[in-house]
């Protein structure tokens, strides 16, 4: 490995030969218009929206629908005094259930969505497109011609763009909102681990009902036992079980709903009057202590709300709102008023009153359905952990950790060992730990309520920018969210030495990873940008490089998508030689959920032919994988003989006219140069390329037209294509920079600590970039410098 040393100062006081020439190494315009692909909304028909509806019941709403199982007993943990408290808790569910998850997400947060992809990086993705939010600034305005870059424009007076410099202005700003980024997906995974706990033991107190002799520590092992099956079936997917989902959460509403109108005609029909919003006013004018404590129990009425938009996985927002309207919500309602109605008749019963408010015939077949949908909201908070962490890891804000898919039909199922292993170790130190569902409802109220905060005040920009919304919809969106959430909000703060510490812990674990990597992260790209290497200098040492050209091809990996990296320059002058080609392969993830594979990559000439030096941008969305059986190296290979093949086809059309003629009648000829399989290593499609006749700092004067032209370009096609083939048989090097950085010996102590320690050991543990693009190791070159900040 090479090494070099190099320092902020020393990479700002650079020399003239070290400015970037535009008119030398310009930007992907042109390769990226080329690009056509149009995107056409999905329509779906009334059979199908029913039927996505459905099916969404066992992927979206099974951490909701199972909250019946502990929402009374931590509203009263003490006990009911009062029928009155009855009432009053019982109107606070209903009327919160119908404002946040009814009105809030399902009718208005749900339509805040990245193409079908919901969540707090979901809107932060929104909000990098709309203004130039993103922290670490590699985006290009050849990516907004993607068909998955969707964005608005402004009026220049008009408010969206008053508010888009105004979050553009500082750098601060944009930090700021990537800390509130990151607080609500920190808090979210602490939602994938409280979620299995609490869920799983309260199904599991069931079996206690009906022997009250039983331990509690029975109850626990039970719930440690199906914990550890379920993270340790993780890696076999959801894919072939799936289907099951949606027919038991429907058996399970269907259940609780059946169920609470018995309890209602058989206990206590009083309870209806709690529909009656003045018994909230009532409630709170009691003045108890207790009171304002109950609203942390009654917070957990509405868990799974955020996991509802986290999980959102491509389901129409209009097949959403059905199922939660037609089957959700009422059934909810009627297994909280059926509670209700069993607990004043039975104020000793409320530790375990959904169990004991059963009857009795139905018993156990309702205990073994309750454990099943249990289990199946567990996997849904499981699944969006995993989904949250790779997209952290895309936008460059978590270490690289092996993702794996699950399923060759859906892109969203995937498996993180290292992160599945982790949450496993925590919910079962949670669920023993504790050992009762109040103290882990109180941890699972205020991490709830935290990614609730953190999504309404995401919302006001997005409303702003991406919907244009006027200002008194914003702010009545805001009002009205913060009223009902800051109380729940304080109320969960006072209970942090109740169990709230939990929640808190791993949020702040999580937020110290994922923000002191994305802080190394985007130093070590700055320091690229400005280090990188004037094009003039490259082509002052001439063809050659001033080295010798071995036969083979290099490709020299790179984070700039333009520019020549400061790791090549470091490399030629400290080695003799230079493969005959080098590709210069950048790979960058942009803030959109996929790229279509046929747009994924452009590529470039860099200088004149003879330097036979190129350029490949690839690109990747935040839900894309790098797939364990893709030839990342063949990929790029099969590109670069597409492109030299499609450029050789546009020499000597300087014209526009020509330029024009050719661009339509390219798709044509190229798709069956294309498929000419037998003389050729070329791609089978051409929507694979871009291609243009003025890449070359050296243009085509040839006044060659037709079959001239032809001839002309196909014997200079074939010339370079048997140079790149013989390159290609004398060997592949893939060469890798690997910038270590350090704090300056005048740093402070927290930044030691966190570059020198913490980033060093989460650098130890995340996977290289050869093994992500597996890439063979006899084939790998690291070029290794040192970086000071």
């Amino acid at each position: 490995m090479l090494m070099a040393s190099i320092s902020d100062s020393e990479a700002t006081n650079r020399g003239s030969m070290w400015e970037l020439d535009q008119n030398l190494d310009q930007p992907m315009d042109e390769e990226a218009s080329q690009l056509k692909n149009m995107y056409i909304e999905k329509k779906f028909s009334s059979i199908l929206l029913l039927r996505l509806a459905f099916q969404s019941l066992g992927v979206v709403f099974g951490d909701l629908g199972t909250s019946p199982l502990y929402v009374f007993y931590n509203i009263f943990p003490h006990g009911v005094d009062d029928d009155e408290d009855v009432i009053g808790a019982l109107s606070l569910i209903i009327y919160t259930l119908t404002l946040i998850p009814l009105m809030k997400y399902v009718f208005v947060v749900l339509r805040a969505n990245d193409n079908g992809q919901g969540g707090t990086f979901a809107l932060y993705s929104l909000l990098c497109r709309h203004a130039k939010v993103s922290t670490i600034p590699n985006q290009h305005k050849t990516d907004e011609e993607l068909t998955t870059y969707s964005r608005q424009t402004y009026e220049e007076n008009s408010l969206a763009a008053k508010v888009k410099r105004w979050l553009e202005g500082h750098a601060y700003k944009k930090n700021c909102l990537l800390i509130l980024v990151l607080i609500g997906t920190c808090t979210a995974i602490g939602d994938g681990i409280l979620t299995p706990a609490i869920s799983v033991l309260s199904a599991s107190g069931g079996i206690r009902v009906q022997n009250q002799n039983m331990s509690t520590d029975v109850v626990v092992i039970v719930a440690v036992v199906i914990l550890i099956g379920l993270f340790c079936m993780q890696h076999y997917g959801t894919d072939k079980v799936g289907w099951l989902f949606a027919p038991l959460v429907l058996l399970w509403f269907i259940l609780i709903g059946s169920v609470g109108v018995v309890n209602i005609h058989k206990y206590n029909s009083s309870v209806l009057k709690a529909y009656n919003p003045v018994y909230i006013f009532r409630y709170f004018k009691r003045g108890k202590s207790e009171i304002w404590a109950s609203l942390g129990g009654v917070m957990l009425s509405i868990t799974g709300t955020e996991a509802l938009y986290a999980d959102l996985c491509h389901f129409p927002v209009l097949a959403i709102q059905i199922a939660f309207t037609l089957v959700v919500f009422p059934c909810l309602l009627l297994a909280y008023t059926g509670q209700a109605a069993y607990i004043i008749d039975h104020k000793d019963h409320v530790a375990d009153a959904f169990y004991r408010s059963i009857p009795g015939p139905i018993y156990w077949p309702a205990f073994i359905i309750a454990t099943l949908a249990a289990v199946v909201a567990s996997q849904a908070t499981i699944s969006a952990t995993y989904s949250i962490i790779k997209q952290a890891l895309a936008l460059g804000c978590f270490p690289r950790v092996n993702v794996v898919h699950t399923s060759k039909k859906f892109l969203g199922q995937i498996y993180i060992p290292d992160i599945n292993w982790i949450l496993m170790i925590l919910c079962i130190a949670v669920t023993a730990g504790f050992k009762n569902q109040s103290q882990i409802g109180n941890a699972y109220g205020t991490a709830v309520v935290i990614v609730m905060l953190v999504t309404t005040f995401l919302m006001v920009p997005v409303m702003l920018l991406v919907w244009k919304s006027h200002w008194i919809l914003v702010v009545i969106f805001l009002v009205l969210s913060l009223t009902v959430e800051l109380p729940y909000f304080t109320a969960c703060i006072n209970k942090v030495d109740q169990g709230g510490w939990v929640p808190l812990v791993i949020a702040i674990t999580f937020f110290i990873i994922m923000y002191v990597w994305h802080f190394c992260t985007v130093k070590r790209y700055e320091f690229e940008m400005h280090s990188k290497v004037s094009m003039a200098w490259i082509l002052g040492l001439g063809p050659s490089l001033g080295l010798v050209r071995v036969p083979g091809i290099g490709f020299v990996y790179t984070e700039l998508a333009s520019g020549v990296p400061h790791i090549f320059s470091h490399f030629i002058t400290n080695l003799p030689a230079i493969h005959s080609v080098v590709v210069f392969a950048c790979v960058k993830y942009l803030p959109v959920y996929t790229v279509p594979v046929e747009e994924r990559f452009i590529m470039k000439r860099i200088g004149p032919k003879n330097y036979h030096m190129f350029r490949c941008v690839a690109r990747y969305g935040y839900k894309d994988i790098h797939k364990k059986d893709e030839d990342f190296e063949k990929m790029l290979l099969d590109r670069l003989l597409v492109f030299v093949r499609l450029e050789s086809m546009m020499d000597g059309y300087s014209d526009s006219e020509d330029f024009t003629m050719m661009e339509q009648k390219g798709e044509r000829s190229t798709r069956a140069l294309l498929t000419e399989k037998a003389g050729s290593n070329t791609m089978s499609s051409i929507g694979d390329m871009s291609y243009s006749s003025h890449d070359s700092i050296m243009p085509a004067k040839s006044p060659l037209t037709g079959n001239s032209l032809t001839r002309y370009s196909s014997q200079t096609f074939g010339d370079e294509q048997e140079f790149l083939n013989r390159c290609k048989d004398a060997g592949v090097v893939h060469i890798l920079g690997n910038t270590v950085v350090q704090a300056r010996r005048d740093s402070g102590i927290v930044k030691k600590v966190a570059v020198n320690y913490v980033y060093a050991f989460l650098r130890k543990l995340c996977r290289e970039n050869s093994v992500i693009f597996n890439v063979p190791h006899e084939s790998l070159l690291n070029v290794g410098q040192i970086y000071y900040i």
